[in-house]
């Protein structure tokens, strides 16, 4: 029994560095450690800034995507960059063009399972998004959000973030 958990420890460790290696040579920059403990689907117009952590995530569309520092994401996360354009469209119910808006997620923030993030949108330092949420508009600092669409419900206690943050507790 103890050799069959080791070779199961080897071949899901050897799965986890095929996932980074695979996002790596997508994105457009990575700064630093990757973790991927789900499926992840980055699109090549991402930016990833150190200790960034995908349980699941898919990126559509061709606009800019930047994650900051220790950002984390819960399960079947999806951003959203690019969408038909129905509006002023040469045919209905839209037509070839996109209308691309980029997506930024700044450093610290934690996303819950199954979170929909639309183009154009900030998410501000230390936010989370609660599971089921869909993003439409920037998120402030330090916000709890959750919805659809996000709102704001909380904040978090912005001291406390500034005390573990200048003592560099991070996860």
């Amino acid at each position: 029994m103890f050799l069959l958990k080791k070779i199961y420890r080897f071949f899901f460790n050897l799965y986890r560095a095929f996932l980074v290696w695979r996002i790596k040579r997508t994105v457009a920059r990575h700064e630093g450690h990757i973790y991927v403990g789900g499926y992840t689907e980055l699109s090549p117009y991402t930016h990833l800034a150190a200790h960034v952590s995908f349980n699941g995530m898919r990126v559509f569309g061709r606009g800019k995507v930047s994650i900051g520092r220790y950002f984390h994401s819960g399960i079947e996360c999806m951003i959203q960059t690019s969408i038909h354009n129905f509006d002023t469209g040469s045919a209905i119910p839209y037509d070839n063009t996109e209308i691309i808006k980029d997506v930024t997620i700044e450093d610290f923030v934690w996303l819950g399972s199954r979170v929909t993030i639309l183009g154009g949108v900030t998410i501000g330092e230390g936010a989370i998004v609660q599971a089921g949420a869909v993003v439409v508009k920037n998120v402030p600092k330090y916000a709890i959000v959750g919805g659809s669409p996000a709102t704001v419900f909380k904040y978090r206690d912005i001291e406390h973030f500034e005390q573990l943050k200048r003592e560099q507790k991070f996860h």
